[in-house]
């Protein structure tokens, strides 16, 4: 394993390429695995526009659309760490939504976002269809432990000191579900791609031999 120092800008350049000139039976499913210190979300929507310049049709959908309704989310309190690892995605409804109609045999009939969380109720978002051969990025945390089906899984990582130093002091309540996360689960140990993101200005590959 060698880690190779890398700008952002060619992050995203070298992650279009891999991604453009993959490919899956139906769409491309694509995970942007990471905490929100290292803004998995930003790194999603800038591959969008090269992408689509690219020739691939892209839905870029965020986890954080798909979180469960308050009552069922907050049932522990609002800072339970082991609430939010174990049950703040609705892992269901992105899977019935957004995964398994861009698999296989799905209808490519994607629904980009499914609750308001600030609002607390369902988002009421349009279908969008997604055609065959494009790609569907879902970016958010804590994505890679539940057996969600992703053709590519692109995983940021940050040191725990790093993570302990970049996580708002309002989310410092969540640093032992990503813990937990790296030891139960290890993403870093079997995603696609893993990209180092101590210092968002000087990103590193993780490259395996």
């Amino acid at each position: 394993m060698r880690v190779r120092p890398i700008t952002p800008e060619l992050l995203v350049a070298e992650l279009v390429d891999r991604l453009a000139g993959a490919a899956a039976p139906g769409r491309l499913r694509v995970a942007v695995d990471g905490p929100p210190a290292a803004e998995p979300d930003a790194l999603a929507a800038a591959l969008v526009d090269p992408l689509r310049a690219a020739g691939r049709p892209v839905l870029h959908v965020r986890a954080a659309d798909f979180l469960r309704p308050a009552s069922i989310r907050l049932e522990h309190g609002r800072t339970n760490p082991d609430a939010y690892y174990e049950g703040w995605v609705d892992e269901a409804g992105l899977r019935r939504e957004v995964l398994d109609p861009a698999g296989p045999d799905g209808s490519g009939r994607l629904l980009p976002s499914l609750w308001d969380a600030a609002a607390d109720r369902a988002s009421r978002a349009p279908y969008v269809d997604l055609p065959p051969g494009g790609v569907v990025l879902v970016s958010g945390a804590l994505l890679l432990g539940g057996g969600l089906p992703f053709d590519v899984a692109v995983h940021l990582v940050l040191s725990p000191a790093a993570l302990d130093r970049r996580t708002d002091p309002e989310r410092r309540w969540t640093l032992p579900a990503f813990a937990r996360y790296a030891d139960e689960v290890d993403p870093a140990s079997f995603a696609d791609v893993v990209v180092r993101a101590d210092d968002p200005r000087h990103p590193a590959l993780v490259e395996r031999d």
